[in-house]
């Protein structure tokens, strides 16, 4: 039984006991009136004495009974509580198990998408770069699955935080078309987005993930038509609408659909597996935010979900300068630690492909062997959970302090705990989440030569 639950069946207990609080209540009121009344009119010491004594017997009783409905309230709320922090310990039970198991998983992920990008550079006929394309989209969907799972049990257990701050819905809006327009335009759609110059007051990760998952969803379930994102003011709130006209949802599916691994009964669309859990995440991080969302749909004409939440004063453009993101990294010496032999060796044949030259190693004292003191690095690749308990980190100390320079560095791994975020980003290094996606990682690499 889920915490709602136990918390609906409390709330209908304690309900149901205090109306007979207040019953009681209402009768020992009424009691106490007729022995005043009873005290006021005229008749024998003795008849008086027998009234009192006849309603003392009743309210005792009555007090007796509201005592014990008391109690049992108060230990209602006690089980209530026991309930509520036994769901709690074993949310945050599951969330550590499958941040454990995320990372096990997206290792071995890591190292396969390596692989295939260094295959897919090699010189292979038209038939095996079709091959390579379906491996990668079935392993984006292996990592997609466990990030998603890993974020709704997250998510579940409070661990994810909200950060609110004014927002230009533009910059939100702009990022979702240049996500999605490219799908939609495959699938013959237009996908629209109307940001009304409006600002709000939300989390932007937060946000952006509600919005790209149910234009997802949108997409996925249309067929002919389109997507439309829009914004509206209405008063101190923002009005975001995203409209689809595709199937629609029975009314019989308004609930299920923000339930896990429901697909609306289509196990796959066109091709691509529908995982089910674009509209789960919708509905706890709309929770989370404190937003409300409203869906309105008709079978055979499309669906409206509308997400309302609070306006924002528009802020003063700030500067940005243009970023160059050079690719080449022809000749630059790389030192790379990373204790999964199939990843370091997916690494290795990739430099080699981008005609870089790198010294690999699974373990700091390999390291320091192949480097020694002489040979110095323009930037180093370091894992940051390295076998017994050993971190990465301190090998770009090591190196940082051996050449007496300030080596750029990119820290690579699988745990997104906000923990190892902090550390990696207070050395000043570059934090890339596995699996690592080789043409991030060449642009990036490029551009810290190009600053170094």
């Amino acid at each position: 039984m889920t915490i709602g639950m136990h918390e609906a069946a409390a709330d209908e207990d304690r309900e149901a006991l205090l109306r007979r609080v207040a019953k009681l209540e209402r009768i020992n009121a009424a009691l106490m009136v007729q022995v005043e009344r009873s005290m006021d009119q005229r008749g024998t010491a003795y008849s008086l004495f027998q009234t009192a004594i006849t309603l003392e017997g009743q309210v005792r009783a009555r007090t007796e009974e509201l005592t014990a409905l008391m109690r049992s309230l108060e230990r209602s709320n006690q089980a209530l509580t026991a309930a509520k922090e036994e769901a709690e310990r074993a949310n945050r039970s599951k969330t550590r198990f499958l941040t454990a198991a995320s990372h096990d998983l997206l290792q071995p992920l890591n190292a396969a998408r390596l692989s295939l990008s260094a295959l897919g550079d090699m010189p292979v006929d038209v038939e095996a770069k079709g091959i390579v394309g379906q491996v990668e989209r079935g392993l984006q969907t292996i990592e997609d699955l466990i990030k998603t799972l890993l974020d709704i049990s997250k998510l579940d257990a409070g661990l994810i935080q909200p950060a609110p701050r004014s927002l230009k819905l533009a910059d939100v809006f702009e990022s979702v078309e240049a996500s999605f327009g490219p799908l939609a335009a495959r699938k013959g759609l237009r996908l629209s987005v109307r940001p009304g110059g409006l600002w709000v007051t939300s989390d932007v990760v937060l946000l952006q993930r509600i919005i790209q998952n149910l234009v997802s969803n949108g997409i996925r379930y249309t067929q002919t038509g389109g997507v439309l994102v829009a914004a509206r003011a209405r008063g101190e709130q923002v009005r975001i609408d995203v409209i689809d006209s595709g199937a629609g949802i029975p009314d019989a599916d308004r609930d299920l659909i923000f339930e896990e691994f429901h697909r609306g009964g289509r196990e796959s669309v066109d091709g691509e597996i529908a995982l089910g859990l674009g509209l789960s995440i919708v509905r706890r991080s709309v929770e989370a935010l404190g937003h409300q969302l409203t869906l309105a749909s008709r079978v055979g004409h499309g669906s409206r979900f509308t997400l309302m939440l609070p306006r924002a004063a528009a802020e003063a453009p700030r500067p940005v300068m243009p970023l160059a993101l050079p690719t080449s990294l022809t000749g630059a010496r790389i030192a790379v630690i990373e204790n999964d032999r199939a990843a370091l060796e997916a690494l290795a044949r990739l430099f080699q492909n981008w005609d870089a030259h790198a010294l690999a190693a699974r373990d700091h004292l390999s390291l320091m062997r192949l480097t020694g003191s002489t040979w110095s690095p323009d930037v180093i690749i370091a894992d940051y959970h390295l076998d017994g308990g050993a971190c990465g980190l301190d090998t770009v100390t090591w190196l940082r302090t051996v050449h007496g320079m300030d080596i750029p560095a990119v820290v690579t791994t699988a745990d997104h705990s906000p923990e190892v975020e902090a550390h990696v980003r207070a050395t000043g290094c570059e934090l890339v989440h596995k699996p690592i996606k080789p043409g991030q990682l060449r642009a990036l690499l490029a551009h810290l030569l190009t600053k170094s």
